[in-house]
Parts: structure tokens; sequence; C-alpha cells
């Protein structure tokens, strides 16, 4: 068990980077206080960090602008270090460093929380850890495409739903929202390119075509909330390279961290911004329900039954899929790798985990169903796909001697 303090210190503190190394933790002070006041609103001690992981979100469940959810970015902190530590090992560019990959990651704080399930009865750390590794390689994906694109490709690809989400995102207004839109159909009706159409190296629309462009745009703007002027090739090119632009800051944005700091003197952060003021009535409620239900020894109970489970699939495999998750999660090789090491085809490699993975979904979430009676459905069969991922990298990382 934890002391009081350090459960305080693991719920308001933040990771500070300097030159791309963590240099410590900074304690926010309304994240103390709160933390403290809260302890102190307790009948008895409450040393449990999972007692406060449930706390929390369930606060923010009932209460999402509280601060809560800044209470809960703080204890996710370890467990973002370590998903960008991890991408940043197995992924060799000199683009990105570290505190970088952090950035990126704990921004997803949101999504982590939206689809934490903690009646399934996995942690939220080892929740969030898959959830930041996920993300931080959706983010490298979108960028990578993003960067080797053309303009012309990317314009040629996107979706108007995408396309208007970018441009609301970079501030313009609804009208001009529309007529941007419209220059961005005229792009996709007249401009016909000769490559093939799956190469991102798309050239620039010759002059005839922007003109082509601008008439259609003509024809067409009196349909516009605010028709405007009739628009020149050159307006037509200009538009859509913002276009362009916006998409890519919008698809890829820059990344600020909850506990960034703000102003020029760095006295001040984002997280100052928070509210502080929680309604009342509902403490005492909250604390009364959270106090009944949270026991630790079920809750552990839970996690050793599902790991039983589990254990107990990968039993029935056979032995050349122990073969493929040992080289796979413990020793880390690509599925190219794997299928070169033991002589048959990529995709067969591919069959085979998923093939895994699926075994292992059916027998926890028929466990889930019957036991802890969760209704099952998509997002629910999501959530224990993403936490079984998680559970065999944690498992295959231990000593041969502790998998048998």
């Amino acid at each position: 068990m934890r002391s009081r303090q350090e459960i305080t210190e693991l719920f308001s503190s933040f990771l500070q980077f300097e030159s791309d190394r963590v240099s410590g933790w900074a304690t926010d002070a309304r994240l103390r206080r709160n933390m403290r006041n809260y302890q102190n609103s307790l009948t008895q001690i409450e040393p449990s960090q999972n007692f406060w992981v449930v706390y929390w979100y369930k606060l923010w469940s009932s209460e999402p602008e509280s601060l809560a959810k800044a209470h809960l970015s703080a204890y996710l902190q370890e467990s973002c270090y370590w998903a960008a530590q991890k991408t940043l090992t197995s992924i060799s560019t000199a683009q990105y460093t570290l505190s970088d990959y952090f950035q990126m990651a704990i921004v997803q704080v949101d999504k982590v929380l939206k689809g934490f399930k903690p009646e399934v009865g996995f942690s939220l750390s080892s929740y969030a850890s898959a959830i930041f590794s996920s993300e931080l390689k959706e983010i490298l994906r979108q960028q990578g495409e993003i960067d080797i694109c053309t303009n012309w490709r990317l314009l040629r690809k996107l979706t108007q739903k995408r396309l208007v989400e970018s441009l609301e995102n970079a501030g313009l207004r609804e009208a001009e929202i529309a007529s941007y839109v419209l220059a961005w159909k005229c792009f996709q009706v007249r401009y016909i390119p000769q490559q093939p159409t799956g190469t991102r190296k798309l050239p620039k629309p010759e002059p005839e075509t922007w003109a082509a462009i601008a008439q259609m745009y003509n024809s067409q703007r009196h349909n516009l909330p605010n028709p405007g002027g009739e628009c020149t090739k050159e307006t037509m090119e200009k538009w859509l390279v913002a276009c362009a632009k916006a998409t890519r800051a919008y698809l890829y944005p820059s990344f600020t961290s909850l506990n960034a700091p703000r102003g020029d003197d760095g006295s001040a952060e984002f997280i100052d911004n928070l509210p502080d003021k929680l309604p009342e009535f509902k403490q005492e409620s909250l604390l009364s329900e959270f106090i009944a239900q949270e026991e630790q020894s079920n809750r552990q109970a839970q996690l050793d039954n599902m790991g039983s489970i589990l254990e107990a699939g990968l039993q029935e495999i056979d032995s050349e899929a122990r073969q493929i998750l040992q080289l796979y999660y413990a020793q880390g090789l690509t599925q190219q790798e794997i299928a070169k090491q033991l002589e048959i085809k990529q995709y067969t490699i591919s069959r085979r985990l998923t093939k895994v993975r699926e075994a292992l979904l059916l027998k926890l979430a028929n466990w889930s169903r019957d036991t802890l009676h969760i209704s099952l459905n998509s997002t629910v069969l999501n959530y224990i796909n993403t936490v079984i991922e998680e559970w065999l990298k944690s498992f295959y990382s231990r000593p041969l001697s502790a998998q048998e």
C-alpha cells in the first residue's frame, strides 16, 4: 500500500522534460490541494490507488469538466512515458524525440477515459498503455502518409467531411468553408491525373486545368450562401493549397500537454484553467458508493481469474502457434521476420496470430458475460480485445519458466 502522501503526489504530479530527458516531477498545487480535501473528507484513510482511479473516473463520467480529468492525467503520466519510450526504441527515426512522443500520446487521455470500462476488471494503467501505443503508431502512419503525399494527391483522397472538419479547425467561417468546399469539388471533377490513382506523387494541375476548375466554380457559385464575384484560376489554386494546408494541420496537429507552461515566465500552466469547484451535494453520495463498491481483494481476484482463463487458452493452441507468439511478443520480431525464420508465408503468420487472438477473445468475452454479467456489444468486445493484446505483451515479457 502507498502512503497518503504518495497517493496525493501520484494524482497531482506531472513529468517534466529538459533536453529530451525527464528532469523530474512537478506537482500542481491545486490538484494536490484538491486531493487532500477529498482525502480529509473520508471517515478512514484510503491508501489504495485503485480506489482513487475509480473515484476520479466516476466523477469524470458525471462531471467531464471537473478536476477529475486532470487527476487522471497525472496518474497516467507514467503509462504515457513508457508507451513513448517503447515507441522511440521500436521505430528508428530522427524526426521525433522522447518528449515529442510523450506529448503526442498524453493528449489522447480523453480517448483513454472514454474507452475505459472499470467493470471489466482490467486496470486503467494497462488499458492506457495499450491505447497510447496504438495511437502513437496511428499518428506516425498518418504522418507518413501526409508527408509523402503532394497537395494534389492529398486533396484527391480527402473526403468532404474531413475537409470541412479541417477548415472548421482552421477557424474559417461557414460561408468561407462553403466556397472552399465548392472549389474542392470542382478540383475533384476537373483534375484527372495521368499517373495511376494509387501513386502519392501526383503533379500540380496544368494551367488549363486550373482554368477549367475556375470556370466550373464560377458557373456554380450562385448556389453558395455568399456567392461573391467571379474567381480566377489563381484564386482556385490559392484556396486549394489552403485546403491542403488546413488538412495537414488538422490530421497532424501540434501537441500540448496539460501541464505545459503558458505565459512568458512559465509560472502558470494550462491545467490552471480547469475549474476546481465541484457540486458539494454529490461528494458524500459518491464517496459512499465508491467505498461500498471498491474492494481491492475482489478486483484482484477478477484479474487473477482473467489471467488464468487466458493462460488456459494459450495451453490449447498448437506448438507452432505458441512459437509464433513467442517470437512476436517476447522477441519483438515482425511478421516478415518470423515468416523468414520459420520458412512459411507472411500471411500465414498473420492468420495464426489473428486466430489466437480471436480464440482468447471468445473465452474472455464469454467469461465476462457469464461471471461479471457484462452485456457484450462491439464496444465491449473492442475493449476486451485491446486488453488481451496488452496482456499478451505482459505475459511474454516474463521469463520462460513463468510462462509454463
